[in-house]
């Protein structure tokens, strides 16, 4: 016999630590995330201690707030290359054009520099 009540709490344990992680990647606060979600800091600390498990329009939610796949919330994957690029986009949130357009050439020529200090090729994107 299945204990679903187990099950559900194995689910939502999970899917909690996946949430903070995501988080945590952004370099968010609870708070952060409560506030781009619309709720309280406590409901995103009930979903990351696994104590209660989101309906699904509230996954989608927070799936679109952490700028990830629901599918990627709920199953066990490793951080890829857009992973990097959520962090970016996410620190560059609430900058304007002027400010995001330096942010991305200070980035690149730091990337352009360290390829060439490691004896890389530099990948020139002017």
């Amino acid at each position: 016999m299945v204990d679903k009540k187990t099950d559900s709490d194995r689910l939502a344990k999970q899917l909690g630590k996946r949430i903070a992680a995501r988080r945590k990647s952004l370099g968010w606060t609870q708070d952060v995330l409560a506030e781009r979600m619309g709720v309280d800091s406590e409901t995103i600390s009930r979903f990351e201690r696994g104590a209660h498990l989101p309906s699904l329009p509230t996954l989608e939610r927070l799936a679109i707030a952490l700028r990830v796949e629901i599918g990627d919330l709920l199953t066990k994957a490793s951080p890829t290359k857009t992973d990097d690029v959520a962090v970016l986009s996410a620190w560059m949130d609430g900058l304007s054009s002027e400010d995001r357009t330096f942010v991305l050439a200070v980035t690149r020529d730091c990337c352009d520099y360290l390829r060439q200090r490691s004896g890389g090729s530099s990948k020139k994107t002017r």
